[in-house]
């Protein structure tokens, strides 16, 4: 089907209106608020759905948002649906509070899908067999490097060697799994997503904050990961007499790399893992009171236990306690600058669009989700980043295609930075990660020292 299917039907080029013929005459009745949503009930462009006895295609990863206004994260994950898809779920309302602030089906979107999906067709954009080899070697990797760090004891090489190992499980199998896009199969997606618990994470908190993070990416109030480190270093340029601002984020720049190396700890020995309620999303409204979510919370908590006792207890069986615990945070530095520092470069840097729906705050302008994707994001390097990476070097076109492969984003990357030019799209590349990454620093020390915040002379403000 066209990406542009329903583009003939007026009423659906507007996301603010709903469509009545989605639900049920005799639940016409049923109008309540995004807050009053059941933990098996979603809401999807102001229609309220029952989840009870829906069978998802994708899995039961849907349950995760039940209670949820998840407009965002279901287009964002359904590029191809149109009504008819929604026409499959059981409708039982409204709810009066919906207020979009992004626009969908614009001019914008209907060119890059359909020339992207000219390069990747429908019902190829999983996992190609290059994709599958390389997260079999990175998963083989894990499985020797963690056997040998617990039958035969930690050295220095084995926790580098081990905290990169795992970082690359987190950027290259469980991204991927827990997109949706590693494979049209649900268990291959299910049992791959499942490195995220074995690198010191878990997969239902992952999928919690990270699919948030999509869908309102760098929003400065919906985006997690936006105020995830405060009060700690600002990613958010705030304004200059805003609380936030404390007097060390003046430094930030210089100390930004340390602070990061401590994300592996701060994530293994966190307590949400006991009731899988993340606290980034859950600060915005995100509600994670599903039968769905409460049922997994006994098989999390195994999983960690199990990595906690791998990782972190068998080092003092063969070290005495300071040498074992340089070990364990040798291993749990080397994973999260890994991972962490590749995380910051993709939306920190010099003119990242930090306020994307600014317009709709101001004058009432609905923004355009992809273009907001864009202009909050940047791609660096090219197909050896990408390899290294898990895609996340490809992170414009990672935020436009959630649920493609991360294999197929070379291959798109010349058509999507084409297709921004036409529109005026401002695309942000750089050829080399070092360049990002000055890039990155750059952000760092303007956004904690106010400096685009300063009063320039004769500008009259």
């Amino acid at each position: 089907m066209a990406p542009n299917a329903d583009v003939s039907k007026l009423r659906n080029r507007f996301p603010q209106v709903v469509d009545d013929s989605l639900y049920d005459e005799a639940t016409t009745e049923r109008v309540t608020t995004i807050k009053q949503l059941q933990g098996n009930e979603v809401a999807i462009d102001g229609v309220v759905y029952d989840l009870t006895s829906f069978d998802h295609p994708g899995g039961d990863s849907v349950l995760i948002f039940g209670g949820n206004d998840v407009t965002i994260q279901y287009k964002m994950i359904h590029p191809y649906h149109t009504s008819k898809h929604l026409g499959k779920m059981k409708a039982i309302g409204k709810v009066s509070d919906y207020k979009p602030e992004y626009a969908f089906d614009t001019p914008f979107e209907r060119e890059i899908k359909k020339e992207v999906f000219k390069i990747v067709r429908r019902g190829r954009e999983f996992g190609t067999t290059g994709y599958l080899a390389r997260a079999i070697f990175y998963c083989v990797l894990l499985a020797v490097l963690q056997g040998i760090w617990v039958k035969f004891g930690s050295t220095i090489g084995l926790a580098i060697a081990l905290g990169i190992s795992q970082a690359s499980i987190g950027l290259n199998v469980q991204h991927d799994a827990n997109h949706g896009a590693a494979s049209k199969k649900v268990w291959v997606n299910d049992l791959l997503g499942f490195g995220a618990d074995f690198i010191g994470g878990s997969k239902w908190l992952w999928m919690s904050q990270h699919w948030t993070h999509h869908a309102y990416c760098n929003h400065n109030e919906k985006d997690p990961d936006s105020f995830s480190a405060e009060p700690m270093m600002l990613f958010n340029d705030y304004p200059l007499e805003h609380s936030a601002r404390k007097f060390w984020h003046k430094y930030q720049s210089f100390f930004f790399l340390p602070v990061l190396s401590f994300y592996w700890l701060s994530s293994v020995f966190n307590t949400q893992i006991f009731d899988l309620k993340q606290k980034g999303a859950l600060s915005i409204g995100h509600k994670m009171d599903s039968d769905f979510v409460a049922s997994r919370c006994k098989y999390a908590v195994a999983i960690r236990l199990l990595y906690i006792y791998m990782n972190c207890v068998t080092p003092f069986f063969f070290h005495g306690p300071f040498t074992a615990i340089g070990h364990i945070l040798l291993m749990g530095a080397c994973e999260s600058l890994t991972l962490s520092v590749l995380f910051s470069l993709s939306h920190n840097f010099e003119h990242s669009d930090r306020d994307p729906t600014k317009d709709y705050r101001e004058k009432g302008q609905q923004v355009c989700w992809f273009k907001a994707q864009v202009e909050t994001s940047s791609t660096y390097g090219g197909f050896i980043s990408g390899c290294l990476t898990g895609g996340l070097n490809f992170q414009v076109e990672h935020h436009l295609f959630p649920r493609m492969c991360s294999a197929w984003y070379p291959f798109i990357a010349p058509k999507v930075r084409e297709v921004c030019k036409k529109h005026g799209v401002r695309y942000s590349y750089y050829p080399w990660v070092i360049q990002n990454f000055i890039s990155t620093v750059t952000f760092m020390h303007k956004t904690g020292t106010g400096a685009n915040w300063e009063r320039q002379p004769l500008s009259g403000a």
